[in-house]
């Protein structure tokens, strides 16, 4: 089976705003207002919870890795609470995993997310069953930009590691690609779409009605299913 493999923050779903918010919890618990908003900060935010910590103690000049450490159980917590709450899947990127499923490819989700919380978000949207693997930071001992989380996923799906693709929004998608010896496909609608072209990948997305072609162009299509 040839398989496309799909990050989840800033790939399938704007979960930026929920992030945000998660993080914004443990600054005003150190008694910080909000210091961290989703017009200055989206890119951060699907760059994972530590990083969001990260980037909000450099800017309040407070930098400490033992804080970072302290608070991020306390992100998770305050993410699970309120997972859903602004998150949005992005326009047509139901329909184009519906339409790659119609066409026989196998569709899964490698993702730096907690795979409970992935399982949880997906849950929440109505679209966990639409993916027939979920791969998250912690299934495996390593996570993205490793391939092996991605050739999990394949394996999971029944694949062939030689015939997917992966698609999603960030270096760390990019990388993780290259090291699996796969094309990538960079989504430009994210929060730093303005930065994917650098990362010359196989193909960019502007719209998630073009993905099917895409991919077939990439990978071919599938086998008739008898």
């Amino acid at each position: 089976m040839k398989t496309v493999v799909f990050d989840l923050d800033g790939t399938l779903a704007d979960t930026s705003g929920d992030l945000l918010a998660a993080a914004n919890v443990c600054f005003r618990a150190m008694g910080h207002g909000d210091v961290l908003t989703v017009a200055q900060d989206a890119g951060v935010a699907v760059r994972g919870g530590r990083m969001m910590l990260t980037a909000g103690l450099k800017r309040l000049g407070d930098f400490d890795e033992a804080l970072v450490d302290k608070y991020y159980p306390m992100l998770l917590a305050a993410y699970e609470e309120a997972i859903a709450e602004h998150t949005v899947l992005y326009p047509g990127a139901m329909e184009a995993v519906r339409a790659l499923k119609a066409r026989g490819y196998g569709v899964g989700i490698c993702t730096n997310k907690p795979e409970g919380l992935a399982r949880q978000l997906l849950t929440e949207l109505g679209v966990l069953e639409e993916f027939g693997a979920l791969v998250g930071s912690d299934t495996l001992p390593v996570r993205k930009p490793n391939p092996e989380p991605l050739m999990e996923t394949v394996r999971l799906l029944g694949g062939d590691p030689k015939q997917t693709l992966l698609v999603g929004d960030s270096d760390t998608d990019r990388n993780t690609s290259a090291a699996a010896g796969v094309p990538s496909v960079l989504v430009t609608f994210g929060p730093s779409g303005e930065d994917m072209a650098a990362l010359d990948p196989e193909a960019l997305l502007q719209d998630y009605a073009a993905l099917p072609a895409v991919v077939e162009a990439l990978i071919g299509a599938p086998l008739p299913v008898h």
